[in-house]
């Protein structure tokens, strides 16, 4: 393993990256990620946990997400029950650590949301880590988007603690407080090509998003519009996943072989 520092035009390689990736097997990344939203809401059920539970799992769905695209990537085929090859293909020491990760993600999710509450008192706190205990009236309340902007500030070092923390510690066995560390100086080394990469897929949603809505209004659908934008943001959505791994390999020196035995350079 080897951390690299990347120009930040590199943000744009890595979104053509993950745009050309989706593009290889989109039914099968599209059927994973739905896979992943039906688990989600079924652990979710749970009594009690049901809130929190899904995000002791991310750490290892990430892992299966980027496991997805590397064998993609040489060439072989992928099923959803690739979504759990962290927790089944590597050993019990591996499964352990990203539990450990998962139970981290949890208690670093819950600063975040409780740094909203100096915004609007913790109505954003409820709803995210509680789900109960907030009424309409509390959800119009104005002050909640800002809420939702302090909680957005305080989740970017958060998401660079855990971008490659999964990966690293179950496909280069490293520990998971040294596998937080590494992913944070590495998405600090190569911030400039990460505000790129970032800028790019939030200019795609906001077009992809106004466009379609100046579409309908054009075409006098409008009451359609989610009808149209739901399976448009699924896909896009698919994409910016599989760009998590363009990341990796691009921050990491990491290189494929497809099928035939040649490296891949997408």
């Amino acid at each position: 393993m080897q951390l690299i520092e990347v120009p930040a035009k590199t943000g744009y390689v890595w979104f053509r990256q993950g745009i050309w990736l989706f593009r290889k097997n989109p039914l099968a990344f599209v059927t994973i990620f739905f896979t992943y939203l039906l688990a989600m809401w079924v652990v979710s059920l749970a009594p009690i946990i049901g809130t929190v539970l899904p995000l002791v799992f991310i750490p290892g769905v990430a892992v299966g997400f980027m496991a997805a695209c590397r064998d993609t990537v040489a060439g072989k085929p992928v099923f959803p029950t690739i979504l759990i090859d962290g927790f089944r293909s590597y050993g019990g020491a591996a499964a352990r650590r990203l539990i450990e990760l998962g139970g981290l993600y949890v208690v670093a999710m819950a600063l975040v949301f409780a740094s909203s509450a100096l915004a609007d008192g913790g109505t954003l706190f409820r709803l995210m880590m509680i789900g109960t205990g907030v009424t309409p009236n509390a959800l119009a309340d104005s002050t909640v988007p800002l809420a939702a902007l302090v909680a957005l500030g305080c989740y970017v070092p958060v998401a660079m603690v855990f971008w490659f923390a999964p990966v690293l510690t179950v496909w280069h066995d490293v520990p998971p407080l040294k596998a937080m560390f590494f992913s944070l100086v590495s998405c600090w080394r190569n911030r400039g090509a990460f505000i790129v990469y970032a800028g790019l897929w939030f200019g795609t949603a906001s077009f992809m998003s106004f466009g379609l809505a100046i579409l309908m209004d054009a075409l006098g659908a409008r009451p359609y519009v989610l009808i149209v934008l739901f399976p448009a943001t699924i896909t896009l959505t698919t994409m910016l996943y599989c760009s998590f791994y363009a990341t990796y390999r691009g921050c990491f020196g990491v290189q494929e072989r497809n099928g035939n035995g040649e490296r891949t350079n997408p």
